[in-house]
């Protein structure tokens, strides 16, 4: 195993965290808020696909929200994994070793 300098390892951890920390605040907004704002986003008669908007994000923008979160969060982290270093094709699996049987 490769041994990490501390300060490359914080680095690297702080930037996962931000990460999560901005996935969670984007599913927060979509999934609560526009249900906390349903009123007000009803009376501006804004609507998505011919819905009214916060019918339509209740109904089904919030799921494709999160879907799309995923995807995302996957692209971003495989880039931040390779700007450190981290390579999962490179890594060899314990449990493929044949002379465990």
């Amino acid at each position: 195993m490769r041994k990490v300098e501390k300060k490359t390892a914080e680095k690297y951890f702080k930037i996962r965290t931000i990460l999560v920390v901005i996935c969670l605040l984007i599913g927060f907004s979509v999934s609560y808020g526009v249900a906390a704002f349903a009123d007000v986003i009803y009376e501006t008669g804004a609507t998505i696909l011919g819905m009214p908007a916060h019918y339509y994000m209740g109904a089904q923008g919030a799921v494709v929200t999160f879907v799309v979160l995923l995807f995302a969060n996957a692209i971003i982290s495989d880039r931040v994994d390779k700007a450190f270093g981290i390579d999962e094709k490179a890594n060899v699996r314990i449990s493929g070793n044949s002379s465990d049987h």
